[in-house]
């Protein structure tokens, strides 16, 4: 999987290395990123003019070993329909949601919205939080999740983990939904 996202701004560190940190540019240079990544994947000569990026063709060697070729994951930002959109062109949407129904309502508008031949693979929809280190507390945590149509679950302590505390959670394993 390969996930990409507008990136995150508050560290401030691309306005402290003179990167752009209005959104709307953000997402330009995303779409324009994809189309360059998706280009340059296939193996085949491949040049590109647009409005941050410009180059001549190149070959980008060696290509992907998955066809047609790296799944990618595109973090979106729900309910706003351009982002939205720009996750049902590729193979998963990185949700940034916290609640159990807006996972229901994204997984119901992508069933709705998506093009079935948008890709040759599955949709996931990624969902995302912390875990107890407690095998029964961490399914308990993610079962409303996957019941309301995520496919992944990333476990990530974002405030204040210690590297001991990302031990116990690892030592327990991760939670189970079957």
């Amino acid at each position: 999987m390969f996930p990409v996202g507008l990136g995150a701004l508050d560290d401030a560190a691309f306005g402290n290395v003179g990167e752009p940190t209005d959104n709307r540019i953000r997402a330009e240079l995303l779409d324009e990123s994809l189309e360059i990544i998706e280009g340059l994947w296939t193996g085949e000569p491949f040049g590109y003019e647009g409005r941050h990026y410009r180059f001549a063709p190149m070959t980008f060697r060696p290509t992907p070993v998955q066809r047609p070729r790296i799944p990618i994951w595109v973090v979106g930002a729900w309910p706003h329909e351009r982002s939205m959109r720009r996750t049902l062109r590729y193979d998963g949407i990185v949700t940034q949601v916290e609640d159990p129904d807006e996972i229901r309502a994204i997984a119901e508008y992508v069933a709705r919205e998506r093009d079935p031949g948008a890709t040759d693979g599955p949709f996931d929809i990624i969902a995302q939080g912390s875990t107890p280190p407690d095998k029964a507390r961490a399914s308990a945590t993610v079962r409303p999740y996957a019941d309301a149509g995520a496919t992944w679950w990333i476990d990530g302590d974002w405030s204040g983990a210690t590297v001991e505390s990302l031990r116990r959670r690892i030592d327990v394993g991760p939670p189970t939904v079957r």
